[in-house]
C-alpha cells in the first residue's frame, strides 16, 4: 500500500473508532509494521490532523475533523458521471435514487473546477431502455443477496410453463432489456438464471443461507470461466 493511501486509511480507522486505537491494531489492519504506523501518525500530526494519544495508550481523532475535498482527475470524474447516468437507467428505483444522491454528494464535495464536469451535461447514457423488472422489486432481491436470505419465486420459463422455486440469490445482472437473478435453485439443485420479467411474484422467506453466498458465487464464476474458455 502506498503511503498516501495508508495515511488516508489511518484517518478512516480513527474516524470510525469509538475508543483509542493502538498502533499495533492499525498495523495489523493495514498489514504494515508498527514502526510504519508511528511514522505515519507523526506525519499526519505534522499536517495538523488532530490526532491525540501516544504509544501504549492508543490514538483518537478529535471530533469535528473533515477530510479535504474529494480529488479526482478529469477522466475519473467523467467515469463517475457516465457510471451514475447508466445506473439511473437500471429500472431499479432504489438504485436510481441512490445514484442521484451520490451525484449530489460528489457535487458538494469536489473543488469548483471538477464540479464543472458534473454541470457540463456533456456525457449521456443513451439508447438504453430501462429494463423491465416485471412484477418484482429489485431492491428486495439486492437485500436478499446481502443478507443471504432465500426467496420464493413464482416463475414462468420461455415456454410459459409456471413453477414455484425456492432460491438462494447470489448475484444480480442488469441488461438493457431486463435483469437476471443468479441463484442456487433448490428444485434443480444447480445454479440457474431467472429473468426478472418472467417472475410473477417474489417473496422473502426469512430462511437464511449464511456463509454460503461466497462459495456459491465462486462456483458460478468458475463455471462461467470454463464455458468462456471452451467457447474460445
Amino acid at each position: 500500500m502506498r503511503k498516501a493511501s495508508r495515511l488516508f486509511e489511518i484517518i478512516q480507522i480513527l474516524r470510525l473508532a469509538r475508543q483509542p486505537v493502538t498502533a499495533a491494531m492499525i498495523a495489523a489492519q493495514l498489514e504494515v509494521t508498527i514502526r510504519s504506523i508511528y511514522r505515519d501518525i507523526a506525519a499526519l500530526q505534522a499536517m495538523r490532523v488532530p490526532i491525540e494519544g501516544g504509544r501504549g495508550i492508543g490514538y483518537i481523532l478529535r471530533p469535528g475533523f473533515d477530510l479535504p475535498p474529494l480529488m479526482f482527475s478529469i477522466e475519473e470524474m467523467e467515469a463517475i458521471v457516465l457510471s451514475l447516468a447508466l445506473l439511473e437507467r437500471t429500472g431499479d428505483d432504489e438504485l436510481k435514487q441512490a445514484a442521484k444522491r451520490v451525484g449530489a454528494k460528489i457535487a458538494g464535495a469536489v473543488p469548483p473546477p471538477l464540479r464543472q464536469t458534473l454541470d457540463a451535461n456533456a456525457l449521456h447514457a443513451w439508447g438504453f431502455a430501462a429494463p423491465s423488472a416485471g412484477a418484482i422489486d429489485l431492491a428486495l432481491v439486492r437485500r436478499a443477496i446481502r443478507d443471504e436470505e432465500k426467496l420464493d419465486l413464482s416463475y414462468r420459463d420461455e415456454l410459459g410453463r409456471a413453477s414455484e422455486r425456492l432460491i438462494r440469490p447470489i448475484a444480480l445482472i442488469y441488461y438493457a432489456e431486463t435483469a437476471n437473478i443468479v441463484a442456487w435453485c433448490e428444485l434443480r439443485q444447480a445454479i440457474r438464471n431467472f429473468r426478472s420479467d418472467r417472475i410473477e411474484d417474489c417473496l422473502p422467506t426469512g430462511l437464511r443461507f449464511k456463509g454460503e453466498g461466497d462459495r456459491l458465487r465462486q462456483i458460478w464464476v468458475n463455471g462461467w470461466e470454463v464455458n468462456a474458455a471452451a467457447a474460445g
